[in-house]
């Protein structure tokens, strides 16, 4: 097919998912797949091995597609891998990782939440003192990239404290699986959740969660719920081939399949990681250009969102902003601190520098409240 005859999208998503994705994968949604065809399922399969392969080179992994967002597996890892008696630690410092607390809760898991504020990063050495002082602690739950601000977790040191106590450690990896060298083993995580549409540019529809095979081994009959039961969808694909308990989201697989190739033949994790990266500096270096100062201090930033301090001026409105800016074709993000007045700009997806470039012209042409 002639990609170039597909229309363009009116502007592009710099959000942090969904995101703007190519058009080979839109492509990809064009045709409709039978769920119990052995072609389709061979799909999945071939999907569930790639991703194992992507978190770790150990074979210690297995990967389980879920249907929904990616918080219905955040939920499904919870409700599923957290047995009757356990307790989690919530090592918390955005919107994320108290909404990882928040499902624990109703899903009736004693949680102790310790919050670090949205913009310092979780401490490896508070968390070896909690466990120490909890020793009744069974799992530790962290968010790698925390998008309310865009900050990294250290979870290598943090892995290595949780594996050094004896805990399972369940990594929130939806924004940065796929967009920054990541291996499981390395970082001692026995379980990882992200999404197909955040850095490997698919589509929303579904997640999946990578885990431990030992561990979703013995999980059975402990989740609580029946379609986000997590060892029964991983049994159902691994005794069916790579078939789905109930409906699958078809056409979403076969774009997030695409999305798998384009990763591939961009140089694989590594090299999109670079790409964002050059995106992100781009951005941070242009927008202090022009007057608007980022939330954390570099060292803290990802290359996945950024946040930026809301100008302090009367005039401005970040509804009108956004407005200015989508009439130029550019889609940026409302602010989530709490503690302070901010927008935010993602660097991932299909886009490159020089769409960067491009947002920044737009950027200072916007700038209305100067006038």
């Amino acid at each position: 097919m002639d990609l170039s005859l597909y229309p363009d999208n009116p502007y592009l998503l710099l959000t942090p998912g969904p995101l703007s994705t190519s058009k080979a994968v839109k492509a990809a949604m064009l045709r409709d797949w039978c769920t119990w065809d052995a072609d389709y399922n061979a799909l999945v399969s071939d999907l569930r091995r790639r991703l194992a392969a992507m978190a770790s080179a150990r074979p210690d992994y297995t990967a389980v597609l879920m249907q929904g967002s990616g918080t219905f597996c955040v939920e499904a890892a919870l409700g599923s891998l957290i047995a009757p008696g356990g307790r989690l630690l919530v090592l918390a410092n955005g919107a994320y990782g108290a909404r990882i607390a928040a499902i624990a809760r109703v899903l009736g898991i004693a949680v102790l939440e310790e919050d670090f504020g949205e913009t310092s990063p979780v401490s490896p050495e508070r968390t070896a003192a909690l466990l120490t002082e909890h020793p009744d602690i069974s799992h530790v739950a962290v968010v790698h990239c925390e998008t309310t601000t865009g900050m990294l977790n250290p979870v290598d040191r943090i892995g290595a404290v949780v594996r050094a106590a004896g805990r399972v450690f369940m990594v929130d990896a939806m924004s940065s699986f796929g967009g920054i060298p990541l291996d499981m083993a390395a970082i001692g995580a026995d379980v990882l959740v992200s999404s197909a549409n955040k850095c490997i540019q698919g589509v929303p529809g579904f997640g999946f969660v990578l885990v431990r095979r030992t561990l979703i081994a013995g999980c059975a009959g402990q989740a609580r719920s029946v379609s986000l039961d997590l060892y029964s969808q991983w049994k159902t694909m691994e005794d069916g081939g790579g078939k789905w308990r109930f409906t699958s989201p078809t056409h979403v697989v076969r774009a997030f399949a695409a999305a798998m190739d384009e990763l591939a033949a961009e140089g694989g994790v590594a090299a999109r990681s670079v790409r964002y990266s050059r995106n992100q500096a781009r951005l941070v270096a242009g927008m202090a250009d022009l007057g608007f100062s980022a939330l954390l201090p570099r060292a803290l930033q990802s290359p996945i969102i950024t946040a930026f301090i809301s100008p302090d001026h009367r005039a401005y409105a970040f509804a009108d902003f956004y407005a200015r800016l989508k009439d130029r074709g550019f889609v940026i993000y409302p602010g989530k601190v709490t503690a302070a007045d901010t927008f935010r700009i993602g660097t991932i997806g299909e886009v490159y520098p020089a769409d960067v470039d491009r947002l920044l012209i737009a950027v200072a042409a916007c700038r209305y409240w100067e006038s």
